[in-house]
């Protein structure tokens, strides 16, 4: 069977963002678990990563909130712990999924680590947001009050920035590869894996940071030779000039093409430009073919009605990677 691993995005797990609430994300995952049910009555292998941003947010307020009564905990454990709830809401919503599809198929979770470089210039220059979305007046006072470092982002308010290496290599790579082999539903590398740095005695240390979780998604897919890399995201289309009177909807670009649009800022860092770049480097990696679209348009995007399909010079299909 061919082997899809998909990202999804930790705010589409958000169906309230003034209300969030485990209630809310079980109904998010039961909309976006119907989309995978489709997709493995058609054939495919899955791998599924998530996001972590505004859950891994929410856990270090209260880590910062409960400090008088609890011990504060590091943002790599912070990281850990979200892996565990949502990838348990993950399992019991896409396994509730899979019995009502007759699909008799296993699904379980893998606490990922994945080793980043201790030297990596993001641990000095925070980009990446978490948490919830905040105010400019509010932005404002948590920056003088906690001394976090806040940004606009696209359009929808303030967020906590914090650093975010790239990713090296996925520690439990070739456990997730063997579950795959048996055709297990692996759910695995949750917020971009939990961030740690490999010493010189192969000693593996958690850090203070984030991974971006379509790098660390296109690492993995790298790493066990999938066929396809689907990334969930807010847009059904990825567009050039976003937001523009000129904006252009993009349906299939090469890699060439997909590296020039970067390179001329279309894709800015904290939005569309580290899911371009996880394409570009699955393409470049060997593999077949990248898609990117909207939870609610997998369905047709697999189709090739809509999304948008990165390929390297060879043109596949997802038709024929299922011949």
């Amino acid at each position: 069977m061919p082997v899809a691993v998909v990202a999804i995005g930790g705010n589409s797990l958000i169906k309230d963002e003034m209300r969030p609430s485990v209630s809310g994300e079980i109904a998010a995952l039961e909309e976006t678990c119907a989309h995978m049910g489709a997709m493995l009555s058609q054939g495919w292998d899955l791998v599924l990563t998530h996001g972590n941003g505004p859950q891994v947010g929410f856990n270090l307020l209260r880590s910062e909130l409960a400090a008088a009564a609890a011990p504060p905990l590091p943002l790599d454990v912070l990281g850990a712990q979200t892996q565990g709830s949502i990838g348990y809401l993950m399992q019991q919503v896409l396994g509730n999924e899979l019995r009502r599809r007759g699909i008799r198929k296993r699904v379980v979770t893998v606490v990922t680590q994945t080793v980043v470089d201790p030297d990596d210039p993001a641990f000095h220059r925070p980009t990446k947001p978490i948490g919830p979305f905040y105010d400019r007046e509010d932005a404002e006072r948590l920056q003088r009050e906690r001394r976090w470092k806040m940004v606009e982002d696209a359009g929808r308010g303030w967020r906590r920035v914090v650093p975010s290496p790239m990713p090296l290599e996925i520690v439990e790579r070739l456990v997730i590869k063997g579950l795959v082999h048996q055709a297990i539903i692996v759910i695995a590398a949750g917020g971009g894996g939990i961030p740690v740095v490999r010493r010189d005695d192969d000693h593996l240390e958690g850090v203070e940071a984030v991974i971006d979780k379509d790098l660390a998604t296109s690492l993995l897919a790298q790493s066990i030779g999938a066929d396809l890399l689907l990334i969930s995201t807010a847009v059904e289309r990825v567009a050039v000039n976003y937001g523009k009177p000129e904006q252009r909807d993009l349906s299939e670009i090469t890699v060439a093409e997909a590296k020039q649009y970067l390179s001329q800022g279309h894709f800015p860092p904290g939005s569309m430009g580290p899911k371009m770049l996880a394409a570009i480097r699955f393409i470049e990696a060997g593999g077949h073919e990248a898609l990117i679209t909207s939870p609610e348009s997998i369905g047709r995007a697999l189709a090739g009605q809509t999304g948008t399909r990165i390929t390297g010079t060879t043109q596949y299909g997802v038709e024929k990677l299922k011949s």
